[in-house]
């Protein structure tokens, strides 16, 4: 990864590397692919993908009705409804 390849990955991504920050932003790229080459290199032939690193076992509980249907009452107030929803006038043609 040299500036010019740097300098074309900043237009492409509508960025702005100043050129004293070139050489920075270079070797910070360079240290990150040199940490994906090395990661790409460990063998995980048999290793099975994980969804979570621990095995972390979420507890739920039980669910349960906590609170009153006021459906009826709150549909009782409104001008119109019909079959559980509430009538409005139309105001698109």
């Amino acid at each position: 990864m040299d500036k010019s390849e740097i300098d074309k990955i900043a237009k492409l991504a509508r960025l702005r590397v100043s050129s004293a920050d070139a050489n920075e932003v270079t070797a910070r790229i360079g240290e990150i692919l040199a940490m994906i080459d090395q990661m790409q290199a460990v063998d995980t032939e048999g290793v099975e993908p994980l969804a979570h690193p621990l095995d972390a076992v979420l507890r739920l509980r039980a669910d349960e009705v906590t609170e009153v249907d006021h459906r009826d009452e709150l549909l009782a107030l409104a001008p119109a409804s019909e079959n559980g929803l509430y009538l409005v006038p139309k105001v698109i043609e």
